[in-house]
């Protein structure tokens, strides 16, 4: 019997996920907070957020939540900082399932993942994390993509992993669920570092740079909040930092490019490294460990508009000599 997966968010991410799914075999109910949009893509089979992608029959779109309790799996594919207040919205249609958080980040408020946010709003749930380098627009294709699920719960990831597995996703399992969450918070704050490299025209030798000292700060942070040190060299870390630092396709690319070049910031979407730079900071602040992380408090500082470009790069150029 095949069971249906359920997908919270039908951005581009989510679409994208029940398309590559149901061409796995899977049944696929898309959820869709705007009713009109819901309508839409179920009567058109078109995805507003992926031009020219078409849903699989085997796809139900619709906007009643209560669609997704009859899931046993369902994927939350909603902004990281949407995340909290959509699972206090609807915790009692959510718990005792598998919720698979599908965003990157750290709430701004909370300063949790978003595992620990699962489990603070559906106690009965098993909570686990999707990520690892991946854009929509080639899932979407049906280009293979190999992701990462992590869960501290092991027979529940090896089910998990088997029912989203197929010939377009490879899913390995990992059991550092702290490594995976933090190695995709924190590379989308590099990759705004390195969009502002480049957009301030200092080089690719600038960006290669910022990029393995970008890595060594995500494992330094990631470590003193128990990662392992493998897990962010695998997929969930320095696959998605080398994706996502290099590729205009990138959200949180494209915002750094813009900031260096001075130009307004692409408007109306959702870049998770503003905000997670800014939550990241603030813990480190609180733990006193701020200066492990001067890449992300650069990239706190630029986003908020505290200090220039200019003066971003010489903060970092002038920092004490030492051995790497």
């Amino acid at each position: 019997m095949t069971h249906t997966v359920g997908i919270a968010g039908a951005g581009a991410f989510g679409s994208a996920l029940a398309m590559a799914l149901a061409h796995q075999g899977r049944k696929i109910r898309l959820w869709a907070r705007d009713p009109a949009a819901a309508h839409q893509m179920q009567s058109t089979r078109h995805v507003p957020h992926l031009p020219g992608a078409r849903l699989p029959d085997s796809v139900t779109a619709t906007s009643e939540i209560d669609g997704l309790s009859e899931c046993e799996t369902i994927l939350l594919a909603v902004p990281m900082q949407a995340l909290g207040t959509f699972l206090a919205l609807h915790r009692k249609r959510l718990d005792a399932r598998v919720l698979v958080a599908c965003c990157k980040g750290m709430d701004l408020t909370t300063r949790k993942g978003p595992t620990a946010l699962i489990a603070a709003a559906c106690p009965h749930a098993i909570p686990m994390i999707l990520t690892g380098p991946s854009f929509a627009a080639d899932i979407a294709k049906g280009q293979a993509t190999a992701l990462t699920l992590a869960c501290r719960d092991d027979d529940a990831c090896k089910r998990t992993q088997a029912e989203l597995s197929g010939s377009i996703l490879r899913v390995y399992r990992n059991s550092d669920v702290t490594g995976a969450e933090l190695g995709g918070a924190l590379k989308n704050v590099v990759a705004i570092a390195a969009g502002i490299v480049i957009g301030a025209g200092l080089g690719e030798s600038a960006r290669a740079a910022l990029m393995t000292r970008g890595f060594a700060e995500m494992v330094r942070f990631a470590g003193q909040l128990g990662a392992r040190r493998e897990t962010l060299m695998g997929l969930s870390g320095f696959g998605d930092l080398v994706l996502t630092c290099t590729s205009d396709q990138s959200r949180n690319y494209r915002h750094g490019l813009a900031l260096g070049r001075a130009e307004p910031p692409p408007v109306g979407q959702t870049v998770e490294g503003v905000a997670t730079a800014q939550a990241i900071l603030q813990h480190a602040k609180d733990s006193g460990i701020i200066a492990q992380i001067p890449i992300t408090a650069m990239v706190a500082q630029v986003t908020a508009g505290q200090i220039s470009i200019a003066d971003a790069v010489q903060t970092l150029m002038s920092r004490p000599l030492k051995e790497e």
